[in-house]
């Protein structure tokens, strides 16, 4: 008898057969598979949200010629944030490939940061901080110390989440979210609630999964801002 396509895709990459026939064959709601069918699909969602929503607002900066109403403190923060797992991995010796979506979503940031100083006429200082930048990363990466990569390790979430918070005063302050992207924004959406939901599973009640769920409601809050400052964004490029 030939295997339904359905189930073969579902099963291929969202849950065992056992699941599947608890759930689509015998119609119950098997807790168990439910959360493991939740973790694929949170699992997708984290890794959309690493490999896209910057290079998307990369994109989109290019596209329209500037970065107008992208905050360059939450950026910064961003950059920050997304620096301190690269500079975990190198002074570990870890394999390339274990972190090298980091180090692309890394180098994509650090474009969008020189992209804002150079739409804002400030192209000098664009280059002058990508040299700093790169000067002090391979310091990091050559001489930090182990407590030093330790401290920004555990506080590369809280930046992650002070980034978000600067951008959403950014976007009240303006009235509109600018060259803030759209699609950029809900896979970061997605990819938070997904953290969420796999920190709740893993960790339960920890203060890192409070920081999860921190993150993912700021994320939230900045998809309303998309939406809501829809109409604003239009007028504007009108």
């Amino acid at each position: 008898m030939a295997t339904s396509p359905v189930k073969e895709f579902l099963v291929t990459y969202f849950m065992p057969t056992k699941c599947y026939e608890e759930l689509f064959v015998n119609l119950h709601l098997h807790v168990p598979c439910l959360k493991f069918v939740l973790k694929k699909i949170a699992g997708i969602w984290i890794l959309l949200d690493i490999f896209l929503v910057q290079l998307l607002q990369l994109l989109k900066i290019l596209w329209r010629g500037n970065a107008e109403g992208l905050s360059l403190s939450s950026v910064l923060l961003q950059l920050y944030a997304f620096s301190c797992p690269v500079v975990y991995a190198v002074t570990n010796s870890f394999p390339l490939f274990a972190w090298s979506e980091r180090l692309l979503t890394l180098a994509q940031t650090v474009v969008i940061t020189f992209l804002i100083l150079h739409y804002r006429g400030d192209t000098l200082t664009g280059a002058l901080f990508l040299l700093a930048y790169s000067g002090l990363m391979f310091l990091l990466g050559s001489y930090a110390a182990t407590a030093v990569v330790s401290v920004m390790q555990s506080s590369s979430l809280p930046a992650l989440i002070a980034s978000k918070v600067l951008q959403i005063r950014a976007n009240y302050s303006n009235g509109h979210t600018g060259q803030l992207s759209s699609l950029s924004v809900f896979l970061s959406c997605a990819g938070s609630l997904g953290l969420a939901f796999v920190s709740v599973q893993e960790e339960g009640g920890s203060l890192a999964t409070l920081s999860h769920i921190l993150s993912a409601c700021l994320s939230c809050v900045l998809l309303a801002q998309v939406l809501c400052y829809k109409s604003s964004n239009k007028k504007k490029s009108d």
